[in-house]
């Protein structure tokens, strides 16, 4: 079996009407292939739900969404497959492991919530 591991990019705009884009698309076709798409974090499900819809018309053979974190009670999308979850977090704001706040604290090796 083989495995490709891609990448896609995503803006999306609270302030106006024009919704979300693509910065950066598939570089691998995904028809008949069996995709897991992977976020660090899904709330409100606007955004993957929106990448969702948008690879789905290209025929996976499947679709699938892992989070390492997630906030439930923040859904607006009612119909997310969300299939693995690492952890459901608070409606808090954290930093470190990746998560950043101004440019600063991305490189802390465990989350810290900020206060």
């Amino acid at each position: 079996m083989l495995h490709h591991l891609d990448f896609i990019e995503l803006a999306h705009y609270a302030d106006d009407s024009r919704g979300i884009r693509f910065l950066k698309d598939l570089d691998t076709r995904i028809g008949g292939r069996h995709v897991l798409l992977a976020d660090a974090v899904i709330d409100t499900g606007m955004t993957m739900h929106y990448l969702v819809r948008s690879l789905t018309i290209r025929s996976p053979a499947s679709l699938q969404i892992t989070t390492l974190f997630e906030r439930p009670y923040r859904r607006l999308v009612e119909d997310l497959p969300v299939r693995y979850v690492g952890f459901t977090i608070p409606d808090e704001f954290f930093v470190g492991y990746g998560f950043e706040l101004d440019g600063r604290y991305r490189n802390l090796p465990d989350l810290r919530l900020v206060r």
